[in-house]
């Protein structure tokens, strides 16, 4: 048949062909993510979460897992809209730091929202969320929240991990900075996307925490401020003090329960009504030339001991 096709008609078809088949791969391996997410979560439908444009990038976790993605572009009439990038799921054992992801997702096309440009990752520690149990860790036993390359992470993060946690193991910071695909990958994603501010989702320390240049939120609904400190090799510690990138960290009050839907959406609103008040398109880009260094001090390690046993993040 291609044989009495012109030459250039012939080359579009077997282009079209070739790109076919990586196409149906990556709907299959979003596919096959969002099935694991439906019976793992509770609370994302795997057929809803099949029905978003999630978009599986090459790399994979030690374990074999899919990284994903979805970018949601700004309304159309919206002029230099400021970038922002969600990140859910860093510790695998906070559900809840994925599944409200989703539920914000449901909202993110009504017109408050429209104002951004998005790029949502709501799993991205997902060995650790699919191991049984979960954990905090991914799937190389890397406290991800403790593996960015800071410029204190030489120094500071294995002497903080002896000396300040006494070894706990669910905050072991890797054997090198960066050393983990899941940590680089979000390397990748800050330095490509160039966001105006990162929001991370954790539990179950019910509050807000800040780093960076903005002015700091002080409410998102029940969620008050209440500064935790900075620690080698966090993402707050690298976007917030090292990209100057605010970062926001959400806490939610339960790993795995949810909060009540009221609480969610005002959650959302006042996150929004912030990110209007303070966040401007360009921030971002600006600070990528201009890296911060080594924080002159480190919030306090709070163990297993310590504030009815909740974690720090």
């Amino acid at each position: 048949m291609f044989s009495l096709l012109p030459r250039a008609t012939t080359g579009l078809l077997a282009a079209l062909l070739l790109a076919l088949p990586a196409h149906a791969a990556d709907r299959s391996v979003t596919n096959a993510w969002c099935d694991d997410l439906g019976r793992r979560l509770r609370s994302v439908s795997a057929e809803n979460c099949r029905s978003q444009d999630f978009v599986a990038v090459s790399e994979r976790t030690s374990g074999g897992r899919a990284l994903v993605l979805r970018d949601i572009p700004a309304a159309r009439k919206t002029v230099n809209p400021p970038r922002v990038l969600i990140i859910g799921g860093i510790h695998g054992d906070e559900l809840t730091s994925v599944s409200i992801v989703f539920r914000w997702l449901e909202w993110i096309r009504e017109p408050k929202a429209g104002k951004y440009v998005w790029r949502v990752i709501p799993a991205s520690n997902p060995d650790g969320l699919h191991n049984r149990p979960s954990t905090r860790a991914n799937g190389r036993g890397v406290d991800l929240n403790r593996n960015f390359p800071t410029p204190d992470w030489e120094q500071d993060a294995h002497k903080y991990w002896i000396e300040r946690t006494r070894r706990d193991p669910r905050r072991y910071p890797g054997d090198a900075a960066g050393s983990e695909i899941e940590t680089r990958w979000l390397e990748q994603q800050i330095e490509a996307f160039k966001p105006d501010v990162i929001i991370s989702v954790h539990a179950p320390y019910n509050l807000l925490d800040y780093d960076g240049p903005a002015p700091q939120p002080l409410r998102f609904g029940r969620l008050a401020l209440n500064r935790l400190g900075v620690y080698p090799g966090s993402l707050g510690n690298y976007g917030g003090h090292y990209k100057s990138v605010p970062v926001v960290t959400i806490e939610l009050p339960h790993a795995t329960t949810m909060p009540p839907l009221r609480d969610q959406r005002t959650m959302w609103d006042d996150m929004l009504g912030w990110m209007d008040r303070n966040i401007k398109a360009g921030n971002g880009q600006a600070a990528f030339g201009q890296p911060g260094g080594r924080p002159e001090q480190y919030g306090p390690h709070r163990g297993p001991g310590a504030v009815d046993h909740r974690k720090i993040d």
